[in-house]
């Protein structure tokens, strides 16, 4: 592709140089730069790579965006092209589209944004899509699966290269539709401007991820997750999250306008929730209610416990209704769905169950354990810790919630990240104590394989054990190395080691 039509589509842009420059490949990592590429310098909180550009000019580059040009561009770099763009981070999102051929107008795009329950809906909406007939591609959390593969993502919402180099595989397997988990950080960083979604879902908002690196406060919060309104022809959104009224002034967007539709626990919703009950199918715990949609209403059985997943159910029936799924097919398969990392049994055995949850933020935890709380334990159990170089407050909140609701806790460590995890612990022990936590009832355990195995170990007969924070993850991020652990495999070596201990 010729750099001019690359660039096209860039609001603002002026390309200074040749305009008919073959390019290969769009980089933004100086690292790949080279001959016919084009080198996306970006600005970011640790690096500006606009001071790279006489690496990647060494390299065999000669196309560079970018928001300002070098010094005596024209006497360093004599045959280069600069396209000066006023965002460049924007102009990436722009360019990658143009590169792989706009993947998303291939598909049936659906993007979630909220503070909770993105990776959940994204999958419900998959299963049915899938029960439909369909071949989907999901992106977020837990990575990019496609046709069944999945390839594993940095962020919930990757760079925008990525994504278009993502949906473009979808399009080259056969996918029909594609399913987005949208981040605020995402929205933030320009890795989905300029695209646009057949069907949108806002699910909630709740403070989190304010801080160093992250938000600046909660109106940056708000402003980012609104960005999917406008960017969606058709618009879910739940009835009852807070700050709706406030998401709606931003977007700009009317409740009430044509293609926007609620979901939610009062009647008065498009697509509502009733006669809720706590109950057991085939051994599993899961919902019971009424699901009320335009035109019907039909009894439903949901394979995983707790309100906030009806809510999440009804955004993906009312997102899959909006593309011609039968009510039928929804029952059936939230009648057996289950998804990595949510709620998710991973032993049971001996009297008591153990369960991986990402819950990793005060709210999430302490839906957790209302919704455990519903299935009457003899104790309620919580292994945890707190991901580093976040929020304060999540560490905090979460000790809170442990030392109202747990029966026992065990501190450990989550993904430490650059924080040494005794420091994390520290805070999460003082917030346990100061919320009234009782002394005998939690014990610090910084390793967290051998946190796991002391639960097990320790377990009562009637116990659920909650294993939260990191759900699906596989790897642990120590001093900015990720090291494989898995939650889930922790538990299985544990509970296999018991199994032994009874058998002999």
């Amino acid at each position: 592709m010729k750099l001019c039509e690359l660039t096209a589509d860039i609001k603002g842009a002026r390309l200074i140089g040749a305009a008919d420059i073959h390019i290969r490949d769009i980089v933004y990592d100086s690292r790949k730069a080279g001959p016919d590429t084009v080198f996306v310098c970006m600005r970011g909180s640790r690096l500006d790579s606009h001071e790279l550009i006489p690496e990647a000019y060494e390299k065999g580059c000669r196309a560079f965006a970018v928001m300002e040009l070098p010094e005596k561009a024209e006497f360093l770099y004599p045959d280069a092209s600069f396209v000066l763009c006023p965002d460049t981070r924007e102009a990436l999102s722009y360019m990658s589209q143009a590169f792989f051929d706009h993947p998303a107008k291939k598909l049936r795009l659906i993007g979630l944004t909220g503070t909770k329950g993105k990776t959940t809906t994204a999958y419900m909406i998959k299963d049915i899509l899938v029960g439909m007939g369909h071949r989907v591609g999901v992106m977020g959390t837990v990575g990019c699966e496609i046709d069944g593969e999945l390839f594993t993502t940095q962020n919930t919402t990757p760079e925008s290269y990525e994504i278009q180099r993502y949906l473009d595989m979808m399009v080259k397997k056969g996918c029909t539709h594609a399913v987005m988990e949208c981040s605020s950080q995402g929205f933030k960083m320009k890795r989905l401007s300029g695209m646009s979604f057949d069907v949108g879902a806002f699910l909630n908002i709740t403070p989190d991820h304010i801080g160093p690196g992250e938000h600046a406060d909660m109106d940056e919060y708000m402003r980012c997750k609104a960005m999917l309104f406008p960017a969606s022809r058709r618009l879910f959104y739940n009835a009852g999250s807070e700050h709706l009224e406030e998401m709606f002034d931003i977007s700009r967007r009317k409740r009430n306008e044509e293609g926007v539709s609620s979901f939610g626990l009062d009647r008065t919703s498009d697509y509502s929730a009733f006669d809720i009950s706590y109950d057991e199918l085939c051994g599993r715990a899961g919902m019971r209610y009424g699901f009320a949609y335009p035109g019907g209403k039909r009894s439903m059985f949901l394979a995983m416990p707790g309100e906030h997943n009806v809510l999440n159910a009804l955004c993906a029936s009312a997102v899959c209704m909006s593309l011609g799924a039968d009510p039928e097919v929804i029952a059936s398969v939230l009648s057996a769905i289950s998804i990595k990392g949510r709620m998710e049994y991973a032993y049971v055995g001996h009297g008591f169950k153990v369960m991986v949850d990402y819950a990793h933020n005060e709210d999430s935890t302490e839906k957790l354990v209302r919704t455990l709380e519903n299935y009457h334990p003899v104790r309620l159990v919580l292994v945890f810790g707190c991901g580093g170089n976040r929020s304060v407050d999540r560490r905090i909140g979460m000790g809170r919630v442990a030392a109202r609701e747990a029966d026992m806790t065990i501190i450990t460590s989550d993904n430490p990240r650059y924080e040494e995890p005794e420091a994390i612990i520290d805070d999460i022990e003082a917030a346990y104590l100061e919320a009234g936590g009782h002394k005998n009832r939690y014990v610090r355990i910084t390793d967290r394989r051998e946190a796991i195995a002391y639960a097990i170990e320790h377990a009562r007969e009637g116990d659920l054990i909650a294993v939260i924070g990191k759900g699906h993850e596989e790897y642990q991020e120590i001093k900015g190395v990720r090291r494989h652990f898995s939650d889930r495999e922790e538990i299985e070596k544990a509970g296999e080691r018991l199994d032994r201990g009874y058998e002999a």
